[in-house]
């Protein structure tokens, strides 16, 4: 992956994790639906808040292993009796 190449997909993925931030916050703030009928009342959120923040830490987290400097690299060592 080139360095033009992984700048864009750091950019692509701050872009969505802003959307995943904006929708937890639209949640907190009332995001739900209520129903009534009668004595019986049923309240749910329009999608699941866990669902929201696994998306959110996956993405914290692919964000920070391509920001990382260090790169993985295979080192082959061959012992050797002298």
């Amino acid at each position: 992956m080139t360095k033009q190449q992984k700048e864009e997909k750091i950019a692509q993925l701050r872009k969505r994790l802003e959307l995943y931030y904006k929708r937890e916050e639209e949640m907190l703030n009332g995001g739900v639906q209520s129903y009534g009928l009668g004595t019986r009342s049923a309240t749910r959120y329009q999608t699941d808040l866990a669902t929201i923040r696994k998306a959110i830490k996956e993405l914290e987290e692919e964000i920070a292993s391509l920001e990382s400097k260090s790169q993985r690299r295979a080192v082959g060592v061959i012992p050797r009796d002298w």
